[in-house]
């Protein structure tokens, strides 16, 4: 070969390596810029699933895609920056979206993806564990409310009972008082929650009926002991709201308006979007009806807002406000009366949280987060109503009367007489009248800030330590200007919490943890909590495709609400200077009310996971609870006192003590123990179906209150011979407005742009008392009626449906009480009949991310 031509070919041979060489670099260099999305892919109970097609989308465009690998392991590099989600599919799996999340081109983002079976409903839950879990891998009651079952609704009155174990009253119509009690416990054992921060009054009270479902993407309740995680006030349960956020890469406008009867209208706005690092949402509702009741208007305004900074891939800087305002008459119960009490209650509340979300490494995940709440209560009733009666009782009392009725129970008790609606007055002589002040006002203020820390380390794949510390700063308040009474308190309470949860071989799972809680008002208590479920039957395809046992344990406090600790044995002492009389006679303030819990149950899926069927059985202990005990009763209470003591007590009560006025104290013990059962499942990939029953067995241990006093006395209030509980329940019986017998049902159609629902919950008849003790037209207690079986039972039947007939215009509309069932509140209540609403959505911009 010549020298030419080797040195030809060498030429050549460079020329080629030189361009492989440049590919090489290049190819390297692009890797090097580009960002990563990287994870695994699992099924609910964390088994690997392999061959799932994993999308990434930008601007509702694909910039990457692969398939997960035998391991479930996927990675997705894409030269570009911003804000992008994951579409995930496979067989036998529902198609899955994930959260947007923002990435620069140097950034590595993990994302791990959980499916869902395609037949049945298993979601990521929180309030369980405090992270988020597939509910298959906890052992706890979580019932998720989410976007299609809040999207036709204003509130959520109608959606709590469509759940196990769970109830609702509502003392009224639309935007009057809604309270829920969960597996027996009392309405003001939950713990209610918004973006994580707490929205109860203090001491747990909490209205649903002023609730709006404007601002609420989703909603999780949480059925059990859980002070854990969540401090004082989750004794029975835990319902948290989250907000929705903007992801729209342009601004997008939602508009909305529907009208129906009952002069009821209903208009909603809401602007969202994203732009670079920044995502926004803003709405705003407002909602007016006059109901079906004379002097019941109600109307309830509602703004929402939530802003969110990606600081960068690790850490995200996020905070949201809530302001709703409403205002309702109360009637008051107009099936004892037939006349209406010039009366209204006024709300405003503020809510707002502000976080900052940090993945430290891979496996290390803070949040820090402050949150307020701003609540505000008026209620008045302007003058007296109905008819004048001087003298009433005998004693020269002057009242207004409603109209002569028979009031009939659903027990077949009834009562015919005159039912006092307002007290006036009295006169010790003719020319000598003492009258009440009207208007006579009432507010409650409950202010609360708050401070917390969240961190949780995964130090294997199968094992995931939590910790928390949580600082709150209460201020409260009451006032009564008629009585002068004008109450304040602030309570400065902390916890510590820590916890472990986690899985061994992907069949058996557990939490545990603990909390250990100062609180001003009550001092230090430790609140264990423990959660294990195994697999008997590993998740398959076949007839038998999976079992599931599951059991259960927890300690729970909650704070007394403020107008206990305000009508407390101790605050009177303290109220009226006589602090050193109270350490004397060994009081002491109101100790934290108590709930033990054990649980236990068994979840089976039939048809390879086209159908579940969850069975669980529940006790839960509820003692130290808060009752109002005739001042007469109470030297016989404390324990210890002498007889010189109790005399002592019974001079410093004074006025309490003559008239057998009530003050709080720790007395009461109930139990509540019961089965929850539900089924669920899907037909095809549109329809899906869910039902379930619980059966409450709930009954009253231990009880001081003022009926008692009176059992032990015989002075007890008797219809036809059976003992009465005027205000409370007796030792034996039920607790008031809590039904043994409650059912749903319900079912969704989606395909295209059509969705349909239908919504049915069942009640049976449940314990109450008419409350007019001493009210008749002579000062009497002949209009009480038998506490068993005295509200009745009802069925409720909801219909809606919503249709996007073009991609900015969409029809919607909804039915609830098909069947004009007006029975479904406490006894006196008329619920509102059948009500319609239908209107029209608009919208510029889409709500595909």
């Amino acid at each position: 070969m010549t020298l030419a031509r080797f040195r030809g070919r060498f030429s050549i041979r460079a020329a080629r390596l030189s361009v492989l060489l440049f590919l090489l670099s290049s190819f390297v260099c692009s890797a090097a810029f580009a960002a990563s999305v990287r994870g695994i892919v699992t099924d609910a109970t964390g088994a690997r699933v392999s061959g799932a097609t994993v999308v990434l989308l930008q601007n509702g465009a694909s910039v990457g895609t692969t398939v997960s690998g035998a391991d479930g392991s996927y990675q997705i590099l894409t030269g570009t920056q911003g804000r992008f989600f994951l579409l995930t599919s496979a067989k036998s799996f529902r198609q899955l979206e994930t959260p947007v999340f923002y990435a620069k081109q140097l950034d590595t983002i993990e994302r791990n993806i959980v499916l869902e079976p395609e037949w049945v409903r298993e979601s990521i839950v929180v309030t369980a564990t405090g992270t988020p879990t597939p509910q298959p891998q906890t052992s706890s009651a979580t019932t998720v409310i989410g976007p299609l079952d809040i999207d036709l609704r204003t509130d959520f009155v109608s959606q709590l009972p469509l759940m196990p174990g769970a109830s609702v009253m509502q003392i009224g119509q639309m935007g009057s008082q809604a309270s829920l009690f969960i597996r027996g416990g009392n309405s003001d054992a939950n713990m209610v929650l918004i973006d994580g921060v707490e929205a109860g009054d203090l001491g747990g009270r909490f209205d649903f009926g002023t609730l709006p479902a404007t601002g609420v993407e989703r909603a999780e309740v949480f059925r059990g002991a859980n002070s854990t995680l969540y401090g004082a006030g989750a004794e029975s349960g835990v319902v948290s709201l989250t907000t929705p956020r903007g992801t729209t890469s342009f601004p997008s406008f939602f508009l909305r308006a529907d009208g129906g009867n009952f002069n009821t209208h209903h208009e909603e706005a809401t602007i969202a979007g994203a732009y670079g690092k920044l995502d926004y949402l803003g709405t705003y509702s407002w909602l007016q009806t006059s109901n079906a009741l004379p002097d019941d208007e109600h109307h309830m305004g509602a703004a929402a807002a939530n802003l969110g900074w990606q600081l960068n891939a690790k850490t995200q800087i996020r905070g949201t406000a809530h302001y709703n305002v409403a205002a309702t008459g109360v009637p008051n119960a107009w099936n004892f009366y037939q006349v209406t009490d010039n009366a209204t209650q006024k709300d405003q509340d503020i809510y707002a949280s502000g976080s900052i979300d940090n993945q430290t490494t891979a496996d290390f995940h803070n949040v820090v987060r402050y949150g307020l709440a701003r609540k505000r209560e008026q209620s008045a009733v302007w003058e007296p109503s109905g008819e004048v009666i001087n003298n009433y009782d005998g004693f020269g009392s002057i009242a207004t009367f409603g109209k002569p009725l028979t009031i009939k129970g659903a027990n077949g008790s009834y009562a015919t007489g005159r039912a006092m609606l307002d007290y006036v007055g009295s006169c010790s002589t003719p020319d000598e009248c003492t009258y009440e002040e009207y208007p006579y006002k009432y507010q409650l203020v409950s202010d609360r800030d708050e401070a917390g820390y969240q961190g949780d380390y995964r130090f294997t794949p199968h094992l995931t330590g939590l910790i928390g510390f949580q600082f709150e700063d209460e201020r409260g308040a009451e006032a009564v200007p008629s009585y002068f009474t004008n109450d304040k308190t602030e309570r400065t309470n902390y916890d510590y919490m820590a916890g472990v949860h986690g899985d061994f071989k992907g069949r058996f799972f557990y939490t545990l943890g603990g909390s250990l809680e100062h609180y001003a008002l009550f001092g230090v208590e430790t609140t264990p909590r423990a959660g294990f479920t195994y697999y008997a039957l590993r998740p398959r395809t076949g007839i038998f495709s999976g079992t599931r046992v599951l059991f259960n344990y927890g300690d729970a406090v909650r704070e007394p609400a403020l107008t206990d600790e305000f009508g407390s044995l101790y605050h009177f002492f303290q109220e009226n200077g006589m602090e050193s009389t109270a350490q004397e006679l060994h009081l002491s303030p109101l100790a934290a009310p108590t709930t033990r819990m054990y649980e236990g149950g068994v979840e089976q899926a039939f048809l390879s996971d086209r159908i579940l069927f969850r069975v669980r059985y529940f006790h839960n202990q509820f003692k130290k609870q808060i009752e109002y005990v005739g001042a007469q009763l109470l030297p016989n209470l404390i324990p210890g006192l002498t007889p010189e003591e109790k005399k002592k007590l019974e001079d410093a009560l004074g006025f309490y003590y003559t008239y057998n006025y009530g003050l709080a104290v720790n007395t009461q013990e109930f139990r509540g123990q019961g089965i929850e059962s539900t089924v669920e499942g899907g037909i095809g990939s549109a329809i899906f179906l869910r039902g379930g029953y619980t059966y409450l067995d709930a009954v009253v241990q231990r009880s001081f209150s003022s009926d008692n006093e009176a059992l032990t006395g015989g002075y007890a209030p008797t219809w036809n011979g059976i003992p009465i509980g005027a205000i409370s329940p007796l030792v034996g019986a039920r607790p008031f407005r809590r039904p043994p017998h409650t059912g749903f049902m319900t079912g969704t159609y989606a395909h295209g742009g059509i969705v349909g629902m239908v919504n049915m919950s069942f009640a049976s008849r449940s314990d109450d008392s008419t409350y007019l003790s001493y009210e008749d037209q002579e000062g009497g207690n002949s209009l009480l009626l038998p506490n068993r079986n005295l509200n009745y039972g009802y069925a409720k039947i909801d219909l809606g449906f919503s249709y996007q007939m073009k991609p900015w215009l969409g029809f919607y509309g909804i039915a609830e009480n098909l069947t004009s069932n007006q029975h479904m509140g406490p006894i006196g209540y008329p619920t509102l009949p059948f009500t319609v609403r239908s209107g029209v959505r608009l919208q510029w911009g889409h709500e595909n991310k």
